[in-house]
């Protein structure tokens, strides 16, 4: 199959498992707080990893380490708990919607910073989306608790990372496999991850059963929305451009919108019209 097919069916297969994350946090955020759900996060993605890459640890060159260790940072550790502590006071939906500002982040911090060249369709693309999804944000609608919007900045923090970590990964580290990244990123994060669950208490109310119900829902979130799509992600990244990788963050509010559907939640035409708007920006910034 040729790469600008593979490209497309891992944009799609990751913005399922991406879209349906935020719903999983709110799930999580039942009976944890956000440095358990964090922490737990990234302790089940890392045992998942390990078991099944850790032969893969020995292929990184120790002149890779450093990237590996600030790729595990910017890309995991703080998104993970920004992300956790945001969606306490704003909403899964909002919160997808805001992480779509990811691809404008790369493409800044990737022309600013680390040099890199970008085509006038992926420009193009990015405002695309990004109109996309300011039609979803000021015509969405919240079906639970408020939303507090001092805390939409913690979001803004998150995607700041996530563009500077996919670049990174672009310049620095594109020769490794994404198993070995994978691998080698929560394999560094393994040790901070039970030093912050420990610290958290959770070990006093891992017997109550709504923290086991909501302990269920991050093991899925770990392996699945952390372990798995890390892994799609990184060859994602590879086999196209940061911009286009990046993209997927365009796909995850439709995504997330249907989750709100079976929540009773119901879209606008406006909202619609703003999921057709991100279609047609993911597609300009693929596109040769």
């Amino acid at each position: 199959m040729a790469a600008r097919q593979i490209k497309w069916i891992l944009l799609i297969v990751l913005s399922l498992i991406w879209g349906s994350s935020f719903i999983l946090i709110k799930l999580g955020l039942v009976g944890l707080n956000p440095l358990q759900l964090g922490s737990l996060r990234m302790i089940f993605a890392a045992v998942f990893l390990l078991a099944i890459g850790f032969r893969t640890l020995p292929q990184i060159p120790q002149t890779k380490y450093k990237y590996i260790l600030l790729t595990a940072i910017l890309g995991t550790f703080f998104p993970v708990f920004l992300f956790a502590i945001a969606e306490t006071r704003i909403g899964s939906s909002i919160s997808a919607m805001l992480n779509s500002l990811t691809p404008l982040n790369t493409l800044v911090l990737g022309g600013l910073l680390f040099g890199l060249n970008f085509k006038r369709s992926q420009i193009i693309g990015v405002i695309v989306g990004l109109a996309g999804s300011l039609l979803l944000v000021f015509t969405g609608t919240e079906s639970a608790a408020g939303t507090d919007y001092t805390y939409v900045f913690l979001v803004y923090i998150a995607t700041v990372c996530y563009g500077t970590n996919v670049n990174l990964i672009k310049k620095y580290l594109s020769d490794l496999t994404p198993l070995a990244i994978s691998t080698g990123n929560f394999t560094a994060l393994l040790g901070p991850s039970l030093i912050i669950l420990y610290a958290s208490g959770f070990l006093d109310v891992v017997s109550v059963a709504k923290v086991q119900h909501s302990v269920f829902f991050i093991m899925i979130l770990g392996i699945a929305g952390t372990g798995i799509a890390n892994l799609i992600f990184f060859k994602l990244i590879q086999i196209s451009s940061p911009v286009f990788a990046t993209s997927v963050t365009y796909l995850i509010p439709i995504v997330a919108f249907f989750w709100g559907l079976l929540d009773n939640e119901m879209l606008t035409p406006f909202q619609f019209l703003g999921a057709a708007v991100i279609l047609g920006g993911v597609y300009i910034s693929g596109k040769k």
